[in-house]
């Protein structure tokens, strides 16, 4: 049975909503909007993926639970507050993702392992207390639904940061230095979409393969001296 539907990869979009993402919270949520749409003219490619969308400040909203964004209508809008706990994240992630992966397999489906793609201005607001959370989520023996992680650093955000956020080297990356916040966030998206889309159709071609695309105007964290 756990085999009649195929195949899903669940991709969770964490994504800063603190107060100095104010100037390009509507940038964000437009692309959310294209990434929508994108979805559903690839209906094949969307059939493979579940998407959810999470905030994060203090605290987390869950803007969209894991869902066939097929069968979605108009995404909520992300806004912002006060804070930047990345430990609320990774806490929330924690739960959410052992009992969504148990729910598709209820449902019937086979899960590719899941993919988290976080997105970040700054630094962390909860130094020496996000690390915990995080290692106990990524740890696949503790955690065997365990997420890739794919961490983009805009604004203030470290390379070394988005370096310990990601769960491989070649899945962190930093917005190239003087390029304008509000594009980047732009091009994050677009390499949100085609990264979902690419991933869906592998899926559906019979690959489990998980493709991340680099955004434009980003650079990899680990070549940032």
């Amino acid at each position: 049975m756990s085999e009649t539907f195929g195949r899903v990869l669940p991709v969770y979009l964490v994504a800063d909503e603190s107060r100095s993402m104010s100037p390009v919270v509507d940038e964000l949520n437009a692309g959310l909007n294209s990434l929508h749409d994108a979805l559903l003219r690839e209906p094949m490619a969307a059939a493979k993926v579940r998407f959810s969308v999470l905030g994060f400040s203090n605290d987390i909203i869950v803007h969209v639970a894991l869902a066939d964004l097929r069968t979605e209508g108009p995404l909520p809008q992300l806004s912002v507050r006060d804070g930047t706990s990345y430990g609320a994240a990774f806490s929330v992630l924690l739960d959410r993702i052992p009992a969504d992966v148990r729910a598709l397999k209820r449902e019937g489906f086979s899960v590719h392992r899941p993919a988290v793609f976080f997105l970040s201005d700054g630094q962390p607001t909860d130094p020496g207390q996000w690390e915990e959370p995080y290692r106990r989520l990524v740890d696949r023996e503790r955690t065997p639904t365990a997420p890739n992680i794919i961490a983009c650093g805009i604004g203030n955000a470290r390379a070394a940061t988005i370096l310990e956020v990601a769960t491989r080297p070649e899945f962190a990356f930093v917005a190239t230095p003087g390029v304008e916040v509000g594009l980047a966030i732009a091009e994050f998206c677009a390499a949100l979409t085609k990264s979902v889309i690419k991933s869906g159709q592998a899926l559906g071609g019979g690959d489990a393969e998980l493709v991340v695309e680099r955004p434009d105007n980003f650079r990899m964290a680990l070549d940032v001296v």
